[in-house]
């Protein structure tokens, strides 16, 4: 059974007071104006580091000459840093690029997440040969030692490991073969580093 008053005030005109119809849904969630990144943002302080610096070698001193800083301005995502490497595949291959914190996990065996660092996003790529992998994470090592700590694991992986810096971002880069790596260095405000690293040879 039907209710006379309810059913007379849904048929009835819905009235709107026009000086409060532009105020309507300011606090409504709205969709974003991206997709998500996958980026998972810093919260908190950062882990203390683990990392024993008697246990690295002193990275090089760097060359003043930085193509590779150039390069990495402006890539305002990990696929558009991955596109401008200088490898042959770079291209292809980071045009495939997914975005997901586990490509993190399947960086090379050999050159690996610093210790207690924190992911702030992850990216790869697997198909048609590909093994390409980006990460970007911050660090309480400063950068001297995260430079050294990349420098070790590079030369005792068998990489070359050449140093340059534009004098406020420092990278180390190098080959092995077909396999490349480079990692991107700057100090991060209030200590601590902020690092971007390009691999070619994930797992």
């Amino acid at each position: 059974m039907r209710d006379p008053a309810v059913a007379e005030s849904l048929g009835s005109q819905i009235m709107v007071d026009p000086r409060l119809a532009q105020s309507s849904n300011t606090d409504a969630v709205r969709p974003p104006p991206r997709p998500d990144s996958g980026a998972v943002p810093p919260e908190g302080p950062l882990n203390a580091d683990p990392v024993d610096a008697k246990t690295l070698q002193r990275a090089p001193a760097p060359s003043n000459d930085c193509p590779e800083c150039k390069t990495a301005n402006g890539a305002l995502t990990l696929g558009a840093l991955a596109e401008r490497q200088k490898t042959p595949d770079a291209g292809a291959c980071a045009r495939q690029i997914g975005y997901s914190a586990g490509w993190a996990n399947r960086l090379p065996a050999d050159l690996p997440l610093y210790p207690g660092a924190r992911l702030t996003e992850a990216a790869g790529a697997d198909r048609d040969g590909c093994r390409l992998r980006v990460v970007s994470f911050a660090s309480a090592a400063p950068m001297q030692k995260m430079l050294d700590y990349y420098f070790t694991k590079a030369r005792t992986a068998g990489y070359s490991a050449g140093h340059s810096t534009d004098g406020k971002q420092h990278v180390l880069g190098g080959v092995r073969g077909n396999d490349a790596y480079v990692v991107y260095v700057t100090a991060r405000a209030g200590g601590g580093s902020d690092v971007d690293m390009v691999s070619n040879a994930g797992r």
